[in-house]
């Protein structure tokens, strides 16, 4: 009888993981599109006025070290805005500049024109909205890397609203999960209490990057660094065994 139960209640559970849709990012945000049953773009939250976000901005190794490469947004509007109401500044020729970085700094790393094929062309998206770039970027690299991208949603197109805990527990119910998965640092702004009111399990995604050779660091292995990075190192068939190959 246990074991039926045991059966029953780990074939109905579905994971939900919710993230902004930030700017052509790291290992571990396609790790979490890959453990999730469904993925949330979450677009329609509060875009911060001021300082640095992962939205439009991710690290490179640029002449040996890790460096930001931005995409200028305009910040000009008054009051608040939403991530899907955020627009690249007009007029600045930050696509041209970075695929001159990518090129400069990645041109003879072993799958350099496998990567730029696909790359190229996601820089060079007809948009100017950041979160239209963003989640086509994302979405067209988890398609090459075999992933399933049927399960990738937006929460714009959600009949949820609210705030923090609440609205992550909502979403995730709303597309029928009853587990959130969550990323490190997470413990932070997360209320666990307000997760068990919910009904709602909180799952550690518990992502351990793994190391590649980089070809233009020679010194300690630099983590945290844009899929970029990795796709150049290791091709798409190479990512793609360090992720659906450790996840199932």
């Amino acid at each position: 009888m246990d074991i039926v139960l045991g059966l029953k209640t780990k074939y109905m559970s579905k994971v939900i993981a919710i993230h902004q849709p930030n700017f052509f990012p790291w290992l571990g945000y396609f790790d979490k599109i890959a453990r999730a049953d469904v993925f949330i773009f979450l677009d329609d939250v509060q875009f911060p006025k001021t300082g640095g976000v992962w939205t439009n901005r991710v690290k490179l190794i640029i002449s040996g070290k890790a460096r930001w490469v931005t995409a200028p947004i305009d910040r000009t509007f008054n009051g608040v805005r939403v991530v899907n109401e955020i627009f690249f500044l007009e007029n600045d020729p930050w696509r041209s500049k970075f695929l001159k970085t990518l090129e400069i700094n990645y041109s003879k790393h072993p799958y350099f024109a496998e990567t730029m094929h696909v790359i190229s062309t996601l820089i060079d998206y007809d948009t100017d909205n950041l979160a239209d770039f963003n989640a086509n970027a994302i979405t067209a690299i988890a398609q090459c890397l075999g992933l399933d991208i049927s399960k990738i949603i937006r929460s714009s197109e959600l009949p949820v609203s609210g705030y923090s805990n609440e609205l992550l527990c909502d979403l995730t119910l709303t597309v029928g999960g009853n587990i959130y998965m969550c990323g490190g640092g997470a413990e932070a702004y997360q209320d666990e209490a307000i997760f068990q009111q919910k009904s709602v399990e909180l799952k550690q995604q518990n992502f351990s990057h793994p190391q590649y050779k980089q070809f233009n660091n020679q010194g300690n292995f630099i983590p945290g660094l844009s899929i970029i990075d990795a796709l150049m190192n290791l091709g798409f068939n190479g990512v793609r065994k360090e992720l659906i190959g450790k996840n199932g």
